[in-house]
C-alpha cells in the first residue's frame, strides 16, 4: 500500500512540474542585442498560455511576403497592458518591434505593437518581464 501511494505522489510530482520545464527564458531563445521593426498585415491570432503569439506577413523592398511570428506575454500579462481578445484581428496592419530569435528564423520577441489606429500596447513579453 505504501508503494502504490508513493507512486501516485511521484507521478503527480512529475506531472505537476512538466509545464514548468517546457517554459523557456527570454535569454535562450531570443537574442535582446538583435532588435527588429517590422509592419505587415495580421494572419493569425493565438490567444493562449503560456504566450500569446501573432503573425503578419511582411513585404520587402523586392515585393516578396514573409510570414513572421511574435511572441508575446500571457493572455493574462496582455489584460493588464490593456489589451483585449480583440486587440488584433486579421487583416490589420500593424507595427511590431522585439528582439529576434538566436536561430535566425522569422520569429521574434514583440516588445511594443502600434495597432492599426496608432495605439501603443506593450507586449508583455518575457524581455520585459526578466527587466524588472
Amino acid at each position: 500500500m505504501k508503494v502504490k501511494l508513493l507512486g501516485v505522489i511521484a507521478g503527480g510530482l512529475i506531472a505537476a512540474a512538466l509545464p514548468v520545464l517546457a517554459h523557456h527564458s527570454f535569454a535562450a531563445e531570443y537574442d535582446a542585442a538583435k532588435p527588429i521593426t517590422l509592419t505587415g498585415t495580421v494572419t493569425k491570432v493565438e490567444w493562449m498560455n503560456p504566450h500569446a503569439r501573432f503573425y503578419i506577413d511582411v513585404k520587402d523592398d523586392a515585393g516578396k511576403v514573409a510570414n513572421w511570428e511574435f511572441e508575446l506575454g500571457s493572455p493574462n500579462g496582455l489584460m493588464r497592458a490593456g489589451w483585449t481578445r480583440n486587440s488584433l484581428k486579421q487583416g490589420d496592419t500593424v507595427t511590431v518591434s522585439g528582439s529576434l530569435a538566436k536561430d535566425g528564423s522569422n520569429l521574434a520577441n514583440a516588445r511594443q505593437v502600434t495597432l492599426a489606429d496608432g495605439k501603443r500596447v506593450f507586449a508583455a513579453s518575457s524581455e520585459n518581464e526578466n527587466k524588472q
